[in-house]
């Protein structure tokens, strides 16, 4: 099977020489060799077999929210997650809520809607810009909370065919877990409670005041660098002298050392090279080794 098949059968799902940095959250970056847009099951199940047969890596891109393109155009398959694929459905089984979410649709969205029927325990999520897919394979969370708190189940998609992963099996870490960054994942399914609505709307409203009041705007891609054990990343970011450092278009954030903010029509180079000098600096200062919770795409094996 070749590229040229499957862009015959996707028709106007698929885009050639499509623009991928733009899509991202820092604006910033290259193209894929092709972008691929699936809306139903149906399409997947149509298109699967030669999307993952057709010689070119596979990068599947939710909101970008993490996720650095180096300039250039890269010789991959981008695909994106859309229409059936950004469903949220619940349903009480006991003492419980089980809520099926599929994987393009964004947490904040997911948070909101949930907080709104009373159904508690994802409040966190409001402040999480990725979607459901990206979220389960990196373990996403923040505000005291992640997503291997209230997850049960992932499906994927693959080579082999649907596949559904249990807890033990996703092996969920800090900002980690089994699943690859080309596992194409379709749902996730959560394990919450009922609650008090006006309760859990107020604490989506206490999350989104404090990140406004702490954390900044602008193209950037949240944190940068991972916590490590006992510490706080933007405070050793701060403790190295990086606060405000700037390379060609990007800078650390003087709001929140722990993010780097690019200008409009920067370069991700600019902030590949900035993200190397920090993490430099935080060695050479503190003896501690950062790392990062960014995806990179096309800074070669090292990134």
């Amino acid at each position: 099977m070749s590229l040229d098949e499957l862009v015959q059968r996707a028709g106007a799902l698929i885009e050639e020489h499509a623009e991928l940095g733009a899509r991202t959250t820092y604006r910033v970056g290259g193209r894929a060799r092709a972008l691929l847009t699936l809306r139903t099951r149906t399409e997947l199940d149509e298109l699967g077999p030669l999307l993952f047969n057709c010689g070119l890596p596979v990068v599947v891109v939710g909101n970008g929210s993490n996720l650095l393109v180096a300039d250039g155009e890269h010789e991959i398959i981008a695909v994106h997650l859309s229409g059936e694929f950004c469903e949220l459905h619940w349903r009480d089984v006991g003492a419980v809520v089980v809520v099926e979410a599929g994987a393009g649709l964004g947490l904040p969205i997911a948070a909101r809607r949930l907080a709104n029927e009373g159904i508690v325990g994802f409040e966190w999520a409001v402040g999480v810009p990725g979607t459901f897919g990206g979220a389960a394979v990196m373990n996403a969370g923040g505000h005291g909370s992640d997503m291997a708190a209230s997850v049960v189940k992932v499906t994927t998609y693959g080579r082999l065919g649907i596949r559904e992963w249990t807890p033990p099996q996703l092996d969920f870490g800090y900002r980690s877990s089994a699943l690859g960054a080309s596992e194409l994942v379709t749902g996730v399914t959560l394990q919450l409670s009922r609650g008090d609505a006006e309760g859990a709307s107020e604490r989506i409203r206490e999350i989104v005041r404090w990140r406004r009041e702490h954390q900044p705007g602008g193209a950037n891609a949240g944190s940068v660098f991972q916590n490590p054990p006992g510490d706080h990343a933007g405070r050793l970011i701060d403790a190295a002298g990086c606060r405000g450092l700037r390379v060609g278009s990007a800078v650390v954030s003087e709001k929140h050392a722990n993010f780097i903010i690019v200008d409009p029509g920067g370069r991700a180079q600019d902030v590949y090279e900035l993200l190397r000098t920090v993490r430099e600096r935080v060695i050479e200062a503190t003896g501690v080794e950062l790392h990062s919770e960014h995806r990179f795409l096309g800074f070669g094996a090292n990134s």
